[in-house]
């Protein structure tokens, strides 16, 4: 037998499931642990006790009526036929006695008893006489046992067990399948971790604190404005909020955020690497469950199993109710064995099963309406949705979003519990909280004197922080006083605060796919102080709208997707208030230049295009700018030199970098530039030099590396001004002799060519100070090369020369780290001329230390 621990078991639930368990669900389980106590009582009642009592009823005999003393007669029906009268004492039965007999019992028992006398011809029972009474009682109990009881009267513990265990695992089916149990445990795993999370509690308490202080400021009428905004600020900040409504720019604060104390704020480093688990964990765990409601559904569907289940105890049961009685009429087909056919029993578990049935009846009249209460609660609300209203008033988490789904349904159970659970679990569906948890770490963890060590100087001579994959931009960065460029990367969340009007310094400013915030002060100082900024992003969305707000910016680098589809959203955001702005770049993959730069006409004075290969074949908007001094048109697959180009009469410096020009017959047209200096074609598929190069007198620099020029023109080399000249990695054979024209000419690049032979005339550009004729074919270098006194680089590696000419020597400038060529050919110079090189080289290195 089953003891009562072993079948409470059967019931026992892992005590973290209670917070997913209603009121309902537990009082019906209560009632299945009563309902179950009261099956195993009535079964061992039944096993010990249960039983009949039979006795055959004498009306069966043939013409006789009374009642047998005796179990069954000891006589044979023939006997009893001759016999003597039969006497009757009270309830003792004789016959077959002689008179004297009779007046003897009379005689004794004259005090106690009544005598009767009975006759020959009184009615007498009929019988099997045999020596097993005792048995043939047995005998006959199980046979009306199994015979004439009712089905119900026997079966009726077994049923109700059977009942019990199926309510009961009705009641715990969705812990225990496995497509809901595995989600379940994670959720209470999850959530049993959230409410007892260290953060949880700082954060809630930080909201109160923020409360508080928000409450003071309105009661005292504390202006939101922080004291040390100098009166010049104070006035324009008006003006700076009237205006930014109409160009759709919003700040991430309008208020300056409370401060915490540092009490507060601190939290233990295995706390928040726990609590910032416990923010992926939530957010892994939404999106896994949030996209079905498989266990909603079955919950629906055990609650329904578990009302048909009550209905259908309830029809049968009433309906077998009356079955159960005390006695029972028996006709066993056992009368060559007793010689009766009939049999009055008794049962005598009846009435206490009679009781037990009226207290399971209750029991489950009660459990039903649990079901449909249950019922009723699951369809009278939507609890496939999840609403943290309440939640978003009660604290400064605003953004925590409503769930749905089985995520939803979770949250219902669990408000059934306690609410504060949910509450709880709230902070870790918030943005806001986790970056809150993100900037208390990183403030803890990014002190003053670890981002002073990271501080370098730059190639200007400036002071420098680069900052990489960080969760945030630490406090302490505010405190770098005497920063001028600030590098931020693959930094999610970056916040200037009001503090960032302490970095004085500041003056160049990159957000490299770095989402900026900035609030209201801190906008004001950016704006009248920083003067360049680089901003690196995947959609055009991405740029912050306070960029277009910076008046005092000179220089904007804008990196990042420009398509076509975004030049309308680029649009809407004018730069008519970037009234400084002289320097614009934007490398993107741009199909035509954005309209709204036209606004920055009047005052732009270089325009940096590099578009990544996409053709850019609408240039029309440059006409209007006709301002620009430096213009870069870098991978936009131009064919020819655009004609808008011509338009630019203030025009000095023009760079086709990297694009797909053939052909440059357009070139006459730069002579109306009157002012341009400088052309760099480079990078291109240019085959020929027409001699209208001749034409553009104003020439400095001419850059036309990377072509496919096999020869040069002589109109190249009348260009008087002509100072540098870079003809690198083309297929030219022959320098022609003109060269010696460029007496201004101080770099000559014509490296990775053809050239055997270099022109004598070559050296009487005396002012050449770089020259470049590595990886040609040349086999001797003149002596000539003496006469280049202001030489201070020669490139000669990869050539077929024997021999330097000691002429080297005359070149005082020239340094060993500025001759590059073989290590054998500068060995075998002569002694004083490897001195002289390398005894320069020496002072000058002493010198410098």
């Amino acid at each position: 037998m089953f003891t009562l621990t072993e079948v409470a078991s059967l019931n026992d639930i892992q005590p973290t499931y209670r917070i997913l368990k209603p009121w309902w669900d537990v009082f019906m389980d209560y009632l299945g642990i009563v309902m179950l106590m009261l099956a195993i009582f009535a079964m061992t009642m039944q096993i010990t006790k249960d039983q009949v009592a039979c006795l055959p009823c004498l009306e069966d005999s043939e013409g006789s009526s009374g009642t047998k003393a005796n179990s069954f007669p000891q006589q044979s029906t023939d006997e009893a036929a001759t016999s003597a009268p039969v006497v009757t004492a009270g309830p003792y039965v004789t016959k077959d006695l002689p008179d004297e007999a009779v007046r003897e019992i009379d005689v004794t028992h004259k005090h106690t008893a009544v005598v009767t006398e009975t006759y020959v011809n009184q009615p007498q029972p009929s019988g099997i006489k045999t020596n097993l009474d005792f048995q043939q009682y047995v005998f006959v109990n199980q046979i009306c046992y199994h015979v004439a009881l009712p089905w119900y009267s026997k079966y009726f513990p077994y049923l109700t067990l059977i009942h019990t265990i199926i309510l009961m695992v009705s009641s715990n089916f969705w812990f225990k399948y496995p497509k809901t149990s595995s989600k379940i445990e994670h959720f209470v795993s999850i959530l049993g971790r959230c409410f007892e999370s260290p953060w949880t509690t700082k954060a809630l308490s930080e909201t109160a604190c923020e409360d508080s202080e928000e409450n003071k400021q309105r009661l005292t009428g504390t202006s939101s404005v922080p004291k040390n905004l100098s009166l010049e600020e104070r006035d324009e900040s008006p003006r700076d909020s009237a205006s930014t409504p109409m160009l759709g720019v919003k700040f991430s604060a309008d208020k300056p955020v409370t401060e915490v104390p540092s009490s507060m704020t601190i939290l233990d480093k295995k706390d928040g690497e726990q609590a910032k688990a416990l923010f992926e964990k939530v957010r892994k765990f939404r999106v896994h469950v949030e996209d079905s409601d498989f266990i909603y559904k079955l919950y629906v569907a055990q609650t329904i199993v578990k009302t048909v289940k009550f209905i259908l105890i309830l029809c049968y049961t009433s309906t077998f109710f009356t079955k159960i009685s005390f006695t029972h009429n028996c006709e066993p087909d056992i009368k060559q064995l007793t010689g009766y056919t009939r049999f009055f029993c008794t049962h005598s578990m009846a009435f206490m099963l009679n009781k037990l049935l009226i207290s399971y009846m209750a029991l489950i009249l009660i459990y039903g309406m649990m079901c449909l209460y249950s019922l009723f609660w699951v369809f009278r609300r939507p609890l496939k949705e999840y609403s943290f209203e309440k939640v978003r008033e009660e604290s400064s988490f605003s953004d925590i979003p409503d769930v749905k789904n089985d995520f939803a349904f979770l949250l219902h159970m669990v408000d059934q519990y306690d609410q504060l659970y949910s509450k709880r679990f709230g902070v870790f569906l918030s943005e806001v909280s986790e970056n809150k948890l993100r900037e208390i770490s990183l403030n803890h963890e990014w002190t003053f004197e670890k981002l002073k060590q990271l501080v370098t100087r730059n190639a200007q001579d400036q002071q420098e922080l680069y900052l990489f994959m960080l969760s945030g931009l630490p406090n302490a960065v505010f405190d770098l006083t005497d920063l001028e460029v600030l590098k931020l990367e693959l930094i999610p969340e970056v916040r200037f605060s009001a503090k960032v009007s302490q970095m004085t310094s500041l003056q160049e400013l990159h957000l490299c796919h770095c989402p900026a915030k900035v609030e209201q002060t801190g906008f004001t100082f950016l704006r009248d102080h920083l003067r360049c900024l680089h901003v690196k992003f995947t959609d055009v969305a991405e740029i912050p709208a306070w960029v277009y707000l910076l008046r005092s910016l000179r220089e904007l680098n804008l990196i990042g997707n420009l398509s076509s589809d975004n030049n309308k959203a680029i649009g809407l955001d004018s730069m008519r208030d970037l009234r400084h702005l002289k320097t614009l770049c934007l490398k993107s993959n741009l199909t035509k230049i954005p309209t709204n730069i036209t606004e920055l006409s009047p005052h732009l004075i270089k325009l940096v295009v590099h578009n990544d290969g996409t053709k850019l074949p609408v240039l029309n908007s440059l006409k209007k700018m006709t301002c620009l001094i430096h213009l870069e048109l870098y991978s936009c697959e131009l064919e020819r030199i655009p004609h808008a180009i011509f338009s630019l009469t203030n025009l000095q410096e023009l760079d086709l970098k990297s694009n797909n020009i053939r052909t440059i017959e357009e070139i006459i047209s730069l002579q109306h530039l009157k002012r341009l200096t400088c052309l760099k074609l480079w990078h291109n598929k240019i085959i020929t030099i027409p001699n209208s190069i001749g034409l553009v007198k104003s020439l400095e620099s001419l850059y036309l590396s990377h072509n496919k020029l096999e020869s040069l023109p002589p109109a190249l080399f009348t260009l008087p001004k002509l100072r540098h000249l870079d003809l690198a990695h083309n297929s030219i054979t022959v320098l022609p002799p003109d060269v010696g024209l460029l007496h201004n000419l101080q770099h000559l690049a014509i490296n990775s060519n053809k050239l055997d032979v270099l022109p004598k005339t070559l050296f009487k550009c005396i002012k050449l100070k770089v020259l470049c004729l590595g990886n040609n074919a040349l086999t001797i270098l003149p002596e000539l090369v003496g006469q280049l006194v202001q030489l201070t680089q020669l490139e000669l590696k990869g050539n077929c020369l024997d021999r330097l000419p000691a002429q080297l020597g005359n070149c005082r400038l020239l340094r060993k780290n500025g001759l590059v060529v073989e290590e054998h050919l500068f060995d075998a110079l002569p002694v004083e001329v490897k001195e002289s090189i390398s005894r320069e080289t020496s002072t000058t290195f002493t010198s410098g230390l």
